[in-house]
């Protein structure tokens, strides 16, 4: 198989897109007053001892600097001492990080740092699942750029944690030539396909090509236009493994579209490259973890 495309790496955060997210979601939940509940009943000088706490099986750790910057930005002075690392698979009641400072702090910025914390481990605990489904078939697990808006990096390098691996981070990366695409772009002799290949490769010579194919007869045409990848639309496990028959390892093969996780294993012996997955971004559960205050003094 031919997996040198998507190359497997974990994208670093970009810390500067975070404190840009985190000052909106502190924004939204503080207002201008702030927490009015802790500022009512906790006073001041209290400080106390939290910890994260896992409290579901099997849970992937991904986001913990995220959430560090959350309690860091309420409070410069807050202590975050993480007890797990990034990519450790967790068992329910184990904690993930210790808290330490001004009580009136920590509580603050509570919420704001677990909804970060469970969206991310939660999208890193099923990418995994994915990835597990796949196990010895030779096939990749890559995502999409069905992503929540804003959270794109943090979701993908959760992705990349869980042990899937990053297709397209956007537009700018390399051409995807899909279905929607095919009516308002030119032919030549009623074949689209040639003519976005060409087209592609003319204006960004240094980047891959990709088709989308959702029938046999396409991917016949994008391999004869010289397409680097040729992704099977919602095809049958009938087509896929006829598609793989006659592309017969030239170029990578992808499918996409009604992929299941009861599905990956089948697809995966047909022996296609590459599964991408919107679920592991658009339709995840977010992680069940809480807070606990343990010490109050």
């Amino acid at each position: 198989m031919n997996n040198e495309l998507h190359p497997a790496t974990v994208p670093e955060i970009d810390m500067n897109r975070v404190r840009a997210l985190i000052a909106m979601a502190l924004d939204e939940d503080l207002g201008t007053i702030g927490d009015t509940t802790t500022i009512s009943v906790i006073p001041e000088s209290t400080c106390c001892v939290a910890h994260l706490l896992c409290k579901e099986p099997r849970m992937v750790v991904a986001g913990l600097a995220v959430a560090r910057e959350v309690f860091r930005t309420v409070d410069p002075e807050i202590s975050f001492e993480p007890m797990v690392s990034e990519g450790d698979v967790l068992e329910k009641g184990t904690r993930m990080a210790k808290i330490s400072g001004r009580a009136r702090s920590v509580l603050s910025a509570e919420r704001t740092a677990l909804n970060f914390l469970q969206r991310l481990c939660g999208v890193a605990t099923t990418a995994r699942r994915y990835v597990d489904a796949l196990a010895g078939t030779g096939s990749v697990v890559l995502d999409t750029r069905k992503t929540t808006p804003g959270y794109r990096n943090l979701e993908k390098y959760a992705v990349a944690v869980g042990g899937a691996v990053n297709h397209r981070i956007g537009l700018f990366d390399p051409v995807a030539r899909t279905d929607n695409h095919r009516e308002p772009a030119p032919t030549e002799n009623g074949d689209g396909i040639a003519v976005a290949v060409r087209r592609a490769k003319e204006a960004f010579p240094n980047l891959a090509v990709e088709v989308e194919a959702d029938r046999l007869e396409e991917v016949e045409a994008a391999l004869a236009a010289g397409a680097d990848c040729i992704m099977l639309d919602n095809m049958t496990d009938e087509e896929m493994a006829e598609a793989v028959r006659m592309v017969a390892g030239r170029v990578p093969l992808e499918a996409s579209g009604g992929i299941t996780i009861e599905r990956l294993p089948r697809i995966g012996r047909l022996g296609v490259d590459y599964v991408s997955v919107g679920a592991l971004t658009h339709s995840v559960k977010s992680a069940d973890i809480s807070l606990d205050v343990e010490v109050v003094k």
